[in-house]
């Protein structure tokens, strides 16, 4: 990915609790991202929300399971976007919850590489 360039934004919404196989859902989609070349990944914790059950999941302190909103994602160019999302749409589709999933166009400013860590 280049500076003032245009790129595409994925975002899935889903649970914490929600697993592929043997990890978390979340997890399973940044490592594959990741061993996809794509630009990065972020996963981000909500504190309220709900979805299409219309369940409402919040983080209190006295909540003995914390299953919150979560938000991962993704930016890269549109071509490598769209190739990413045909390789886990199955993933997302067979899930036993729901989940919702957008795009939108976005322009980066600066991508900068820093450092490898060892």
């Amino acid at each position: 990915m280049n500076n003032n360039c245009t790129a595409l934004i994925l975002r899935i919404f889903i649970s914490s609790t929600d697993r592929y196989k043997d990890r978390l859902l979340y997890e399973h989609i940044v490592f594959k991202a990741k061993e996809y070349g794509l630009s990065g990944a972020t996963v981000l914790k909500g504190i309220f929300g709900f979805g299409a059950s219309s369940i409402i999941h919040s983080y209190k302190f006295w909540e003995v399971t914390e299953k919150l909103p979560i938000v991962i994602e993704i930016i890269d160019n549109k071509e490598n976007i769209l190739s990413f999302y045909a390789s886990i749409k199955f993933d997302l589709e067979t899930m036993t919850y729901g989940c919702l999933v957008t795009i939108d166009e976005t322009k980066v400013l600066l991508y900068k590489s820093g450092q490898k860590h060892p």
